[in-house]
């Protein structure tokens, strides 16, 4: 279970005195408890391996557009914590499929679905998204998307 891994890892991050890390899991850790309050159980139960991933993937895009305004703000050191704690928080995410695995993928849902023209772009976006579901990045697919119309 990743919440448990999570909660284990936090109090590693206490002895190691890690603080980015430390701060980055215990606001992942409250995240996690949201969604199980916000999904209406307890916040003791612990949440299934699927939604916890989805949990995950939100707080990487949250930290992800934070950088981005900070730095459009001319807060530098501010996007750099943001940086540092995405890229402990990508640390639990399985490994994202590449551009040309992506590429390969909708050209053979293109293929497949008969789409032709631009105006069903959108359904294509859509099929292929349900299909890669949380193994590809949506700015990739949206790209290789874009790319073939």
């Amino acid at each position: 279970m990743i919440q448990k891994d999570i909660r284990g890892q936090i109090s590693v991050a206490m002895k190691a005195r890690d603080t980015v890390r430390l701060n980055t899991l215990r606001g992942l850790s409250a995240a996690f408890v949201n969604e199980l309050v916000a999904k209406g159980k307890k916040p003791t139960e612990e949440l299934p391996d699927e939604d916890a991933l989805a949990v995950i993937r939100r707080e990487v895009k949250k930290r992800k557009e934070a950088a981005e305004a900070f730095r459009t703000g001319g807060r530098e050191e501010s996007a750099v914590k943001e940086e540092e704690e995405r890229a402990i928080l990508e640390t639990y995410l399985p490994a994202m499929m590449s551009v040309e695995d992506v590429t390969r993928i909708v050209e053979a849902k293109k293929a497949e679905l008969g789409i032709s023209d631009k105006k069903e772009m959108g359904r294509l976006m859509g099929a292929v998204m349900a299909e890669l579901k949380g193994k590809a990045d949506g700015g990739d697919v949206k790209t290789v998307v874009d790319a073939l119309f």
